[in-house]
């Protein structure tokens, strides 16, 4: 049996650092030196969830780190999740079943404490279970005006009695002011706990940094445990958009053209991870009329917000050019929040996302939808259109009702006995089912229609087998370059 370690935080300098990517490589390579180690975060802000074997809803960051371990996702790893509906308001979710919308002021004015209980609660669970648990904290160590309320960093790594390691992100620049200033603004207590400092995403000769890595040991006291190169070549699922936006939009011969309608509130774009790695897609993703009408496929994917984005579509004429592209041969697939916006309409009677009663959709299923207050969360096995088997998760509100000859035209039949979805052909079809794309028989249906344009055919591709050696590649990067001998030092002392 490995012996007993102490909790490890990855707590940052501040936001996109590079925690959630360092924790799962931890979480890897604990596993790949025989401990049974789970991810833990008691805070998450994200759009992106994922939906646990129990039906219950937690970050997609912890779902990752969980499968980088090689365990099923719980929600104790992620006892809180916060889904932005907009700058003041965010859904809260607590233990995985949504508590209510609440403004940032009034959460943490009148049910902090009691949130903290529940997280704690989550934690110690999760400890009596796994070895070692690897935390990750949010945003930034040296908030202090945020400190009484934090949950996630350093009142967090108090309770769990974890050992901290710092992650500075050295690519942004500025990395000896951050680092430093993170731990000066520290109290004593907490400043005791942080045992480590890493410096995230280096670019260039690692040699140059030789004499700033001394410099930043003896200004700060602290050892500095690794220097991560920035890397290109390892894909693991990302926690942020910010960049998806910047994805070439460029049309590429011999590859499909796949346009992922940008939405304001766009949601779960993990959905289109396995487009992006497949080798006969070129992914990318617009809100720009003309990009649309040159795609071969639109795909509409998940949002918070169905109604408001919808507006937008038909207010920037995206929702026109989506159904023109779509009489000129290119095909259309909504995948929840998208599958709800490609109906008849969206009726919202009880105001549950905001004030706008109705829209007409899109027009391109025989399907509306009316919006309620009750979340669906579960996962899903389901058999596709091909006879093949797959598997995804469904997160979504409202209920989508269908008309005519709909019932006898589901996209996939579901392993429980329920029918999801509707499907005209491979060139119109919705789903409520995220993660539908991470199945290879899925993907080929959806390319068949273009199967001429692909040079020498293409093959299907096995996601599933691309993340596990991903997620093994991750771990050579960061043992590499990482005093692993040091790490487990420090969690046995």
């Amino acid at each position: 049996m490995s012996p007993k370690l102490h909790p490890i935080m990855f707590a940052g300098t501040g936001s996109d650092v590079g925690k959630s990517i360092v924790a799962a490589a931890f979480c890897r390579i604990f596993r790949q030196d025989g401990y049974r180690p789970a991810p833990f975060k008691a805070q998450n802000m994200a759009l992106n969830s994922y939906a646990t074997p129990d039906g219950l809803e937690i970050g997609r960051a912890q779902a990752v780190q969980a499968e980088a371990a090689g365990i099923a996702c719980h929600t104790d790893m992620n006892p809180l999740l916060l889904k932005p509906q907009s700058d003041h308001r965010s859904q809260v979710i607590l233990n995985g079943r949504p508590i209510g919308n609440k403004s940032a002021y009034d959460f943490w004015g009148s049910e902090q404490r009691g949130v903290r209980t529940e997280v704690c609660a989550a934690f110690d669970r999760l400890a009596a279970r796994y070895n070692p648990i690897v935390m990750e904290g949010a945003g930034s160590i040296a908030e202090i005006n945020l400190r009484a309320t934090d949950l996630a960093n350093l009142p967090m790594a108090r309770h769990a009695h974890a050992d901290v390691i710092l992650v500075g992100d050295i690519d942004r620049g500025g990395v000896f002011a951050s680092v430093y200033g993170s731990l000066a603004l520290q109290t004593p207590e907490d400043r005791r706990l942080i045992k480590g400092i890493i410096i995230n995403k280096f670019r260039g000769d690692m040699r140059l940094f030789d004499e700033g890595r001394r410099m930043l040991e003896d200004i700060c006291g602290t050892p500095v445990l690794g220097v991560i190169p920035y890397f290109k070549d390892i894909h693991i699922e990302e926690e942020d958009s910010v960049a998806l936006a910047q994805k070439s939009f460029e049309m590429q011969q011999g590859k499909v053209n796949v346009a992922v309608v940008m939405l304001q509130h766009l949601s779960n774009y993990t959905d289109f991870d396995a487009l992006e790695q497949d080798q006969r897609i070129h992914l990318f993703y617009t809100n720009n009329v003309d990009d649309i009408l040159k795609a071969d496929i639109i795909i509409l994917p998940g949002t918070k917000s169905t109604l408001h984005d919808l507006y937008e579509l038909r207010r920037n004429g995206c929702a026109q050019a989506i159904v023109k592209a779509h009489r000129e041969g290119a095909a259309v697939l909504g995948i929840c929040g998208g599958y709800q916006l490609m109906g008849i309409e969206v009726c919202d009677p009880h105001h549950v996302e905001g004030d706008i009663d109705r829209l007409p959709g899109l027009g391109l299923l025989p399907v509306t939808t009316t919006m309620s207050g009750e979340k669906v969360t579960r996962q899903v096995a389901f058999t596709m259109p091909t006879g093949h088997e797959g598997t995804g998760y469904e997160i979504h509100m409202g209920e989508t009702r269908l008309f005519g000859d709909a019932e006898s035209r589901p996209l996939v039949a579901l392993h429980d006995g329920r029918k999801d979805g509707y499907v005209v052909d491979n060139k119109c079809m919705g789903t409520y089912v995220h993660g539908i794309l991470d199945n290879a028989a899925f993907v080929d249906f959806l390319l068949q229609p273009f199967g001429d344009k692909l040079c020498e055919g293409g093959k299907s591709f096995d996601y599933a087998a691309f993340k596990e050696t991903q997620y093994d590649k991750l771990a050579d990067h960061v043992r590499q370059h990482v005093d692993m001998a040091r790490v487990y030092q420090i969690l046995n002392s």
